[in-house]
């Protein structure tokens, strides 16, 4: 709605990550240049962690849409609580075979067969793992052995891992040295610096055509990066709102007030920007109380990712009732 108001091309803050709205930060660049070091080596593990929202899965699309199809077969794995007995069916069937009722060693000879023909036609095969803070470690050590598969002393499959910071502590475990001796590179991710973030917002606004329309306040950005703390898709959620709330409001500068009124709107619906830093202490101090399982850890960062759904829907809600308000008022002015 707003794109037509502020005559954009596109929606430039989408939650979706899209490979055309890359920003190449400082510590986006570094992970990148990991990835791609991976693929120059064709061997061993990448690993890369990083907090929710800092732009992980943003950098997987990007890697694949760096990709040559006609060198390289790529796959990608998003995964759940994925068992041992289940990773291989999920490997198998990412790579588009057959893994419906079929035992262990099916899965691992036509597996290994798929990547032979892929080495005959000079091809490399990758699989990348989104979301592998969730694997267990005996479902790492299946991808682990997946790295057995050799010719002539050169791997047949290669693995990327991206995941929370939980998957740092999942490597550290003292039965995942073997893992951790295939590990080549591995980058952790942070959150955007304020400089990047104004940087980042600029970038994508021009993406889609931005004109300066709305204009913003010099101190905005500052605001925004207070709100937000650099985070990526917490800086998207933000700006789209801004934006609909300028089109609401037929604004075409977005100065403090305006920007005020926007984050205490979102303040009412239960997301501001220390929730992840209060999340992060009631962690910590119900650690110091007793010992948390792995489990106990994952359900309560799905826990937080389920509210920030939950959030996100509330507010659209709110922005679709306050869209409706706007245009019975002008049908209202129309009839009269």
């Amino acid at each position: 709605m707003y794109e037509d108001f502020y005559g954009l091309t596109g929606k430039p803050f989408q939650l979706s990550p899209d490979a055309r709205f890359f920003f190449n930060s400082k510590g986006h660049n570094r992970a990148m240049a990991y990835l791609r070091y991976g693929l120059e080596q064709g061997e061993g593990f990448i690993v890369i962690t990083g907090g929710i929202g800092t732009g992980k899965t943003m950098l997987v699309r990007n890697l694949f849409d760096e990709l040559d199809s006609t060198r390289v077969v790529a796959a990608e794995l998003v995964t759940t609580q994925v068992e041992p007995e289940d990773v291989l069916r999920i490997v198998c069937a990412s790579f588009g075979l057959a893994h419906e009722d079929v035992t262990k060693a099916t899965l691992l000879n036509q597996l290994e067969s798929f990547l032979h023909d892929r080495y005959k036609e000079g091809k490399r095969v990758l699989l990348v793992v989104d979301e592998a803070q969730n694997l267990p470690e005996r479902s790492i050590e299946e991808l682990r052995m997946l790295a057995n598969f050799q010719v002539g002393g050169q791997a047949l499959i290669q693995s990327f891992l991206l995941g929370q910071d939980e998957l740092k502590q999942t490597l550290q475990s003292p039965t995942m040295e073997q893992f951790r001796q295939r590990v080549i590179a591995s980058y952790d991710l942070r959150a955007l610096n304020e400089e990047e973030m104004k940087s980042y917002v600029l970038h994508r606004l021009r993406l889609v055509g931005w004109r300066e329309d709305p204009k913003l306040g010099g101190d905005v950005f500052g605001k925004i990066y207070e709100f937000t703390d650099g985070v990526p898709r917490r800086v998207n959620t933000l700006c789209d709102r801004i934006l609909l709330f300028g089109c609401l409001e037929e604004r075409h500068e977005i100065d403090l007030s305006a920007l005020k009124k926007v984050t205490d709107e979102i303040k009412e619906e239960g997301w501001c920007s220390s929730h992840t830093g209060q999340q992060k202490s009631v962690i910590k101090n119900k650690k110091k109380k007793s010992i948390k399982s792995p489990v106990d850890s994952e359900l309560i960062q799905r826990i937080a990712i389920l509210e920030a759904e939950i959030d996100a829907l509330k507010a659209g809600l709110r922005a679709d009732r306050k869209m409706v308000e706007v245009l019975q008022l002008k049908l209202d002015r129309d009839d009269g």
